[in-house]
């Protein structure tokens, strides 16, 4: 899908504009002209950016390459690559999807490229459609509108994630079991994806902030400075993340580990306490004692009764001599 729209100041808002006339608009220096192409074929977008005169290197990475965040100054417009994140939560498993969104920036135009439906696009683009006064102040401050709500979409997932952290971690104490173990490495497979994409992100905004371009207005570097803070935050908040999971990851195996050795400690005792009366047993099972052999005393009455009531206090004993030595 291609869309677009114009906006000058005195005129109507227009949308669906011809591609011809694209080349057109642009020289209207008062002009603000935004193309956004969705999901369609590098061979339908190339002409279409040939026309605004763009670099064939710098086509080449919108359509073709996928990049991490990056910013190229071409001069007369900038070339800047931003990665969207949706995290969703589905029971024990986390869906990400990661698209590249493509921005080529003017001094009167944005031309956004991506293969998904991106919804701080559609957002940008609804508002824009509502209020036009929002083009007003330039093709930069649209490019600010568009990449704070392509991080602020950051938020739910790192809220959602948090949420998922705190239900492990009562999860780990009450009934750790491998699906919590298995559902503690995706949610750090889901972080390191994230800080991937947030680092070099950053990075950009911080050029923006800081850097002499051509199509940026000085008086709006402090709208990408602001970017720049929220990356920061979203980044430490990454950070914190990634150390409660490896934190519950430890605790988990802490836990496991402790339930383990009350497992084989409770099986100590009990092969312990039943030692002597096997001995016993095994030693009056021996073939030694028949009356032949003249002791036939082992087989009286007095002497079973002393052997069952060893059998029974001896184990007694033991538990007692093994609670004085704080064993159990």
């Amino acid at each position: 899908m291609i869309r677009s729209l114009y906006y000058a100041a005195g005129v109507p808002l227009r949308t669906d504009i011809p591609p011809h006339e694209f080349p057109k608009l642009i020289r209207n220096r008062r002009g603000l002209l935004w193309v956004d192409f969705s999901g369609e074929p590098p061979e339908t977008c190339l002409p279409i950016l040939t026309a605004f005169g763009f670099h064939p290197l710098a086509i080449e990475d919108a359509l073709q390459q996928t990049h991490s965040p990056k910013l190229d100054d071409w001069g007369d417009y900038l070339y800047i690559a931003l990665n969207y994140m949706a995290v969703a939560h589905n029971g024990s498993e986390w869906d990400t999807e990661i698209d590249e969104l493509d921005i080529f920036l003017g001094k009167n135009y944005v031309v956004t490229h991506h293969d998904l439906s991106i919804p701080a696009v559609d957002e940008t683009w609804n508002t824009c459609r509502r209020d036009p006064r929002i083009l007003q102040d330039g093709a930069d401050h649209l490019l600010y509108k568009i990449a704070d709500k392509l991080i602020a979409a950051y938020m739910p997932a790192v809220e959602t994630i948090d949420e998922t952290i705190d239900q492990i971690e009562d999860q780990v104490f009450d009934r750790p079991s491998p699906q919590t173990l298995e559902r503690l490495f995706a949610l750090k497979r889901v972080l390191l994806a994230m800080r991937r994409i947030l680092l070099p992100q950053r990075e950009v905004m911080n050029k923006l902030a800081r850097d002499d371009f051509q199509v940026i207005d000085p008086r709006d570097r402090i709208f990408f400075r602001d970017l720049y803070d929220h990356l920061v935050r979203l980044h430490d908040l990454n950070e914190s993340l990634r150390d409660l999971v490896g934190g519950a990851l430890d605790t988990y195996l802490s836990v496991i580990n402790n339930r383990m050795n009350d497992i084989m400690k409770t099986l100590t005792i009990i092969t312990t306490l039943f030692m002597p009366i096997t001995f016993i047993t095994g030693f009056f099972g021996m073939n030694f004692f028949e009356p032949v052999a003249n002791l036939t005393g082992w087989t009286t009455r007095s002497i079973f009764t002393l052997t069952v009531l060893i059998m029974l206090f001896f184990p007694f004993g033991m538990y007692l001599w093994m609670r004085r030595r704080t064993w159990i």
